[in-house]
């Protein structure tokens, strides 16, 4: 059974049709919209400042969604996949974004709309993700617009498959 505790009074809230994995973490001032999915070891922690998801976002295998204290809280959109082991930390999200296996976006960054993060890449704090853009590397930079209408229909196609995984463990 998932671990799903308060902190400070305050406990996680869900929308419809979410899936918590067996063993992973979603404590404090953590709110999720409809079909959303956190996946093995993956934590959501929420005790140091708010966390916002929208609706069917993927937070897979590994993952971690923290914020910074009293500065910096973590929204994420809405049709947002973060891939396995990546670290979301105090940032914005905007909708339609792949975040790759390993990735790490730091406190206040922002990612915009139809973008990609490539696994390993590393976003430092304060950087703006063009939108419709590929960002790669150590420290992250802008490696090459994306084909927008591919990449919709990408997007689309991994949330709809990560909330029928979902479906899948509900059984």
């Amino acid at each position: 059974m998932a671990l799903v505790l308060p902190v400070n009074g305050i406990k996680p809230r869900f929308g419809n049709n979410c899936y918590l994995a067996d063993n992973c973490t979603v404590v404090g001032d953590v709110e999720m919209g409809n079909d959303c999915s956190v996946w093995f070891t993956a934590v959501v922690r929420g005790d140091v400042h708010y966390i916002r998801i929208g609706n069917k976002v993927n937070i897979q295998d590994g993952a971690i969604i923290h914020c910074t204290y009293q500065k910096a809280p973590t929204n994420i959109g809405n049709n947002v996949s973060i891939g396995h082991r990546a670290i979301v930390h105090g940032c914005t999200v905007h909708d339609n974004v792949l975040i790759g296996m390993g990735a790490i976006v730091m406190d206040n960054a922002v990612i915009s709309e139809n973008s990609i993060i490539a696994a390993g890449a590393v976003v430092l704090e304060n950087t703006i993700v063009e939108p419709g853009s590929i960002y790669a590397g150590v420290p992250a930079k802008k490696v090459k617009e994306v084909d927008t209408q591919n990449f919709k229909e990408l997007i689309e196609r991994i949330g709809n498959n990560y909330v029928m995984y979902s479906e899948w463990f509900k059984k």
